[in-house]
């Protein structure tokens, strides 16, 4: 892990407490609706890893922290 993905890792830790982030949660984070978070997940990219608890069409996505990291570490945001 590099330091700028440890920075976002320890900011995401501190301000959530927890290991996942939901997808309102990840909306959030990304500044997008939560509906471009499902938009994403149908398309297949756009976000980082994440796991889909069950097999239901609206089962409960989770995000993992360290992922996350990752993911906006390596993201350049345009204007």
């Amino acid at each position: 892990m590099n330091q700028l993905q440890e920075l976002i890792y320890n900011d995401l830790k501190t301000r959530y407490n927890k290991s996942t982030l939901s997808k309102a949660e990840m909306a959030n984070e990304l500044g997008i609706s939560y509906s471009t978070i499902d938009g994403y997940i149908a398309r297949g990219f756009g976000l980082p890893n994440y796991k889909k608890l069950g097999k239901a069409k609206n089962a409960k996505v989770i995000f993992n922290i360290i992922d996350i990291s990752e993911f906006l570490s390596q993201t350049i945001k345009t204007m």
